[in-house]
Formats: structure tokens, C-alpha cells, sequence
């Protein structure tokens, strides 16, 4: 298989998981916060917002919290003005190329932190460019293929979605990242469920990656995932579906 439907879905999972910690809505909240300083904080003008704020209402969160982030972001508190988008690039075992976004208030401590968790798990940080290039920015929804039929989908398509594709039981549609809503909202209203909807950096090719590798790349990007300043992980591998249910357990 391809690899980004099956690892979206089993992080989705996970990440309902996660967000009954509160993990995720502290990453969730400085992703709000940061939208709303950049762009201002009315949803309708600022796409970006928009993003953040529908993928904390998919993860239940409270909508105090989602205002409070808001507010921190168009205030003149020094914590939003400190926040700072960072993309670091290296590689996994397997020579798997990862695409790691970060929001940190203290890029050095946020840079050694990812440094240490990719040596520690067998991978190595790389210069600016050395891995971007493998990879895409695209809108990406997942739906239930066992659910719905490709016919069901074609507001996606009338909406401007670039793709639609199937694999593993999931439908993977793909749109310009600026056409990201707008498909997101025509599904929507037509009664589709969404399994996640969401920017990510899609790779253009993929390598394939042995079960031992396999291990150790999921293990690496659970450790990178669990750093409070790393946002999402982005990686190119191939790796069998049953092989990936055994390793991302």
C-alpha cells in the first residue's frame, strides 16, 4: 500500500486517545493562537484559523478553550509574539525522509530536542532543503470507503478537489491547499463523516521499508509526536498494511 491512508487513520485513532489527556489540545491551542496573530482573529479571512479551529472542534475541544486561544493570539501578550513556526528535515531508518513541524517559543531547545530523538532512534537531522523537495503541500480528507461509494464523493470533485483515491478501506482526497474548506464544508453538506481533514506535506514517491526498520521509524515519530512543540510528523514510507498495524500498535 501506499502508506499515508493506513498511518492517517491509526493517527487519527490516536489521537482521540491523546486528546482525553489533554496532550493534544495543548498543540491544538498554540496552533489556534499562532493562526490568529498571523492572520487576526475572525474566522472568515483567515484560512489558516479556519484549519485550526475545525481540527480542534474534531477533537472535542471545549469552546473556551478554542476563544481563550484566540484571544491570546490577537492580544499583546508576549507568549503568542514568542511562538515561531519551525520545519526541520532529516531522516528515519530505512532511510525514510521526515518533514518534522514544530511550534516552539525556544527554537534551540526545540532543535536539540529533535536532533537528540532522531539519534537516539537510529535517524539523523539533515540541512534546510535536503527532504522538502521529496514532498508536496496538500489538503488531505480521509473517508470510510466501507461507508460511502466514490458517487458520494463527487461534491469533493465539484468543490475542486484534485483527487479522489482508494485503498485499505479509506477514501484519500487530495486539493490544492487553499481548496482544503471549501471541499471539507461540500462534504459536509451533504452528510459525509470525515475520518480527518487537514494540511500535510504528501510525498512524492515513497520507499519501501523492512519490518525491523518499520519498528524503529514508529517509534521514532511516536517520541517526535510526543514532544509538546511538534506539531505533525510527515514521512515517505512504504511500508505493508499488516506489517504497520503490527508495528504502530
Amino acid at each position: 500500500m501506499s502508506g499515508h491512508s493506513k498511518w492517517a487513520s491509526i493517527k487519527h485513532k490516536k489521537a482521540v486517545v491523546d486528546s482525553r489527556r489533554g496532550k493534544l489540545f495543548t498543540k491544538l491551542a498554540r496552533a489556534i493562537t499562532t493562526a490568529a496573530r498571523d492572520g487576526g482573529g475572525e474566522l472568515e479571512g483567515n484560512p489558516a484559523l479556519q484549519l485550526a479551529v475545525q481540527k480542534a472542534r474534531d477533537a472535542s475541544m471545549p469552546k473556551d478553550n478554542i476563544e481563550r486561544a484566540i484571544a491570546k493570539g490577537t492580544g499583546a501578550g508576549a507568549d503568542a509574539a514568542a511562538i515561531e513556526d519551525v520545519m526541520y528535515e532529516g531522516y528515519g531508518p530505512g532511510g525514510v525522509a521526515l518533514l518534522i513541524e514544530a511550534m516552539t517559543e525556544n527554537r534551540n531547545r526545540t532543535g536539540a530536542d529533535v536532533r537528540h530523538l532522531l539519534s537516539k532512534h537510529g535517524g539523523s537531522l539533515g540541512e534546510p532543503g535536503s527532504v522538502s523537495y521529496l514532498f508536496d503541500k496538500r489538503g488531505l480528507i480521509l473517508v470510510d470507503a466501507d461507508r460511502y461509494d466514490e458517487d458520494d464523493l463527487m461534491p469533493a470533485i465539484e468543490a475542486g478537489a484534485e483527487d479522489i483515491a482508494a485503498e485499505e478501506g479509506i477514501f484519500e482526497i487530495t486539493t490544492e491547499p487553499t481548496d482544503l474548506t471549501a471541499v471539507r464544508a461540500a462534504l459536509e453538506e451533504v452528510e459525509i463523516e470525515l475520518q480527518s481533514a487537514e494540511l500535510a506535506w504528501l510525498p512524492k514517491a515513497r520507499v519501501p521499508v523492512a519490518e525491523d526498520d518499520a519498528a524503529k521509524l514508529m517509534r521514532l515519530i511516536d517520541a517526535l509526536e510526543e514532544n509538546d512543540d511538534i506539531d505533525a510528523v510527515h514521512a515517505n514510507f512504504d511500508i505493508d498494511a499488516e506489517v504497520l498495524e503490527r508495528v504502530a500498535g
